[in-house]
């Protein structure tokens, strides 16, 4: 199965922030399918399973760990024979800007460094762009600001795009290697 999990910290403090641009792209993806990420009793992480029309599934899972311990959750949840895809910000990307790859480091992400420590090579990531600080302000206030209105549209529109592609690699429709030249080229205007 295809597990899909998007990188964000818990808490109405931290919706809109850059930090959750993963997350919020994983609930564009369940919404588009007519789904919410849920909790069961005690668990660390929100989940659901979206199905398309043609009847091909995914797991969708949101870690309620906070970022820097997001890979905590993966052995509860990814299966052996499963695919693994990881949405997250990534400041080396402008706002309106994604990126697909399979490979690579963690770029000084903590959220992808703890899904890294637990999960073998070779997992896809999608990077939505946040864009860098502005001199003067710290990696960790810039990324637990909320986006002005302009980068705000941009990047949702990179989560509708992003939303739109992944559903094309769960219906079965393209492979990876298609989705990533198409994302991997999108600019939101």
């Amino acid at each position: 199965m295809l597990v899909i999990f998007g990188l964000g910290n818990p808490g109405s403090k931290y919706e809109g922030t850059r930090h959750n641009a993963g997350v919020e792209t994983l609930r564009r993806l369940a919404a588009s399918c007519h789904k919410k990420l849920t909790r069961r009793c005690f668990s660390s992480y929100q989940s659901c399973v979206v199905t398309t029309e043609a009847g091909r599934s995914a797991r969708l899972v949101f870690p309620l760990t906070y970022m820097n311990s997001s890979g905590e959750v993966v052995p509860k949840v990814v299966g052996e024979g499963d695919t693994v895809l990881v949405i997250c910000d990534q400041m080396d990307l402008p706002c309106g800007r994604m990126r697909l790859r399979t490979k690579g480091s963690s770029a000084g992400h903590n959220g992808l460094k703890s899904m890294m420590a637990h999960l073998p090579e070779g997992f896809w990531r999608l990077y939505i762009g946040v864009g860098r600080p502005d001199e003067g302000v710290s990696v960790i206030d810039h990324v637990l600001t909320r986006f002005s209105p302009e980068d705000r549209r941009l990047v949702e529109l990179c989560e509708e795009e992003a939303a739109r592609q992944i559903l094309r690699i769960i219906d079965g429709a393209e492979s990876f290697q298609v989705v990533e030249q198409a994302i991997n080229s999108y600019r939101a205007e």
